[in-house]
């Protein structure tokens, strides 16, 4: 544990100290994120935090990471390197979409190919055990793509991205700690600790944002750390008293705010014979602030559901993946759709409001 403790203390210390510079240098130069379209913020505001939290977890991994892991997770940091890098040339310049796929296609063959990292079965999920080798490959393939661009897609608020990346490296921190891993219950801590640190930056009115630089790295590791929990939980021994019985049920839970905004928006917006992937105002975080909520009063909300998910999860994990995986989706459903009521009900209201005054005038 002292490991683990002093690479949070040593992350966090170096991202708070290196994130007003990060502001400094970028407002200086005039590299701002600029308000306008779908964007929520205001100002003009760095969004380049992402170095900051790279830097400090990097440097603290290399100080307390026993050097024999070091040496084993060099692919690891090789694949953060790779999508650190594409992130901050999409923030000073966007590149094209098929560019960002390509560098996520290098960072998870990385992964898969040099440290064995990848879903090798269905875990019993759907009575499917083990996969074919190129099955187990293309399905990890597509989880690593999913939750790195997930993850993404959610930073569009002030401290969301940060704190629903603190719940989940907090939750895997602690499994791989109590398990014995503690190697990645090190890099777990390394993030948490800097992005608790960034997020005194990032929390309304947010003085920076992560950006792509933050988001794609801290996705891509979230992504690795994810498919590590299932695997290796599902194989350790059925007497180990910190085995989960449900390793696919309580991954998702854990990270279920961006994949299930990532699929609803997506249908949502295929309902409405549109892309996919064109930009609009209907993740789950416009909505909640089309109720009247605020920056941090959403924020919070969001956070309250990832945390009650994963408790529910963690107390049904009883059930086995083939009932838990249906309950926590179901919940997500029921959520959803309550929200869009909402909203729609919210909407009809103030329209309500505008015809009467638009009456008695």
């Amino acid at each position: 544990m002292p490991r683990t403790l002093a690479s949070l203390i040593t992350s966090f210390i170096l991202c708070f100290l290196l994130t007003p510079l990060v502001i400094g240098f970028f407002k200086r130069r005039n590299i701002m994120d600029k308000p306008g379209g779908r964007k929520i913020h205001t100002g003009d505001t760095p969004s380049m935090g992402g170095i900051a939290i790279f830097s400090g977890v990097m440097l603290a991994i290399a100080i307390w990471m026993p050097f024999p892991h070091i040496q084993k997770f060099k692919f690891l940091f090789g694949a953060m390197g790779v999508m650190f890098l594409v992130g901050l040339r999409d923030d000073l310049v966007p590149v094209r979409p098929l560019v960002k796929l390509a560098a996520q296609l290098l960072a998870s063959t990385m992964i898969i190919f040099l440290l064995d990292i990848r879903l090798s079965s269905l875990y019993n999920l759907f009575t499917i055990d083990q996969l074919p080798y190129i099955i187990s490959v293309t399905l990890t393939l597509f989880t690593f793509i999913v939750i790195t661009n997930s993850y993404n897609l959610i930073d569009g608020l002030d401290g969301l991205a940060s704190s629903i990346g603190i719940i989940a490296f907090f939750f895997f921190g602690i499994y791989f700690f109590l398990v014995g891993i503690v190697q990645y219950s090190i890099i777990c801590f390394s993030f948490i600790g800097a992005l608790i640190a960034f997020l005194n930056f990032n929390w309304q009115p947010s003085r920076i944002f992560m950006g792509d630089t933050g988001a794609l790295l801290i996705g891509s590791v979230l992504s690795v750390i994810t498919i590590k929990f299932i695997d290796y939980n599902f194989h350790l021994p059925l007497d180990n008293q910190f085995r989960i019985e449900s390793s696919v049920g309580v991954g998702i839970a854990v990270i279920i705010i961006p994949l299930f905004d990532t699929l609803r928006v997506f249908i949502s917006r295929a309902l409405k014979k549109k892309s996919p992937f064109s930009p609009d105002k209907t993740h789950i975080h416009h909505l909640l602030m089309r109720l009247g909520f605020s920056h941090s009063g959403t924020t919070l909300i969001i956070i309250a559901v990832n945390i009650g998910i994963i408790l529910l999860a963690l107390a049904l994990d009883f059930l086995g993946d083939n009932l838990l995986v249906p309950i926590v989706i179901a919940t997500c459903v029921i959520l959803s759709v309550s929200l869009d009521q909402l909203v729609k009900e919210s909407v009809a209201r103030k329209k309500q409001k505008i015809s009467k005054r638009f009456r008695r005038d």
